[in-house]
């Protein structure tokens, strides 16, 4: 085996993932918060489909706080989800590399799938169901899990149970999968071929502003590839949705049978804002955390 092929250092990868994802998830929430309120839109309503337009009402009538209703629960599986998703990205690509060190795209593919079924069974699925049901509560008209952000959260988990809680673990895992399929994949490559061009070893960093870029690249290719899924694990983690839809794919047939093929796309542009800049940021961040760390 090559020197240049490195085995992955499992606490490092897990620590850089962890601080990554708990920074992006609080600087870009305000656009997660408008993409879920979107997706959760009722046709009929006259409500803004601008997000931008979206977040400014809702910070001049509701105060600046209500676009953080759900963000901790976010940030603390998105802090979860960073750690589980690179420590498993490194993990199963190590196993894939060849004896460069250098991942072909369909094995970095095959390793972000892997990273996206790991982190959407143990971290994604509650924490979002989570989130979902706490944006949909507070566009009631009577809500009845904003007292507290600790015991508002608490009363829902009670309410909805374990069951509810992972009643879209189908949905989210199909998203999960295939977003980092598409994302871990797509920068990988990218990444690599910066790497070839430029001469440098499999393992070396890119710099900042090169990492930034490759990384926002592949939240762009990633939003459009996979909103569908992610249109479709919203409505079925909002509350009710087990009186709505028997299954996910029950879901997805409504939704496009009643609604239209451009529903599934709905949300994209704040999913789109929040997407290019997390990937900038948790791809940077986590570069270089692992320099920091050696």
């Amino acid at each position: 085996m090559s020197a240049e092929k490195k085995k992955v250092d499992p606490f490092k990868s897990f620590i850089a993932g962890g601080t990554a994802g708990a920074i992006e998830g609080v600087i870009t929430y305000p656009f997660e918060f408008a993409k879920t309120r979107l997706q959760l839109v009722d046709k009929t309503s006259k409500m803004s489909r601008n997000p931008l337009v979206l977040i400014y009402n809702i910070a001049k009538t509701q105060g600046v706080s209500s676009l953080y209703v759900g963000c901790p629960a976010f940030v603390v599986g998105n802090t979860v989800k960073a750690s589980i998703r690179f420590l498993g990205f490194d993990y199963i690509k190590s196993l894939l590399a060849d004896k460069n060190g250098k991942l072909s795209g369909p094995r970095g593919v095959v390793a972000g799938l892997g990273a996206g079924l790991l982190e959407s069974v143990i971290a994604v699925t509650p924490f979002e169901a989570i989130k979902t049901a706490l944006i949909d509560d507070k566009q009631t008209a009577k809500p009845k899990y904003q007292n507290g952000l600790i015991s508002g959260t608490v009363k829902l988990c009670r309410d909805v149970g374990f069951k509810g809680i992972y009643a879209g673990v189908v949905p989210v895992s199909l998203r999960q999968a295939s977003n980092q399929a598409v994302r871990l994949g797509s920068y990988n490559a990218i990444k690599t071929m910066i790497q070839q061009a430029s001469g440098s070893k499999p393992n070396e960093p890119l710099s900042s502003v090169a990492t930034f870029a490759v990384g926002s690249f592949a939240g762009t290719i990633t939003v459009y590839t996979t909103m569908p899924i992610d249109t479709v694990k919203t409505r079925m983690q909002a509350l009710g949705a087990d009186k709505l839809y028997s299954s996910t794919l029950n879901c997805f047939v409504k939704i496009f049978k009643e609604e239209g093929l451009l529903t599934f796309w709905k949300g994209a542009t704040p999913r789109l804002g929040r997407l290019v800049l997390s990937g900038g940021i948790v791809f940077t961040i986590y570069e270089k955390m692992l320099v920091i760390m050696g």
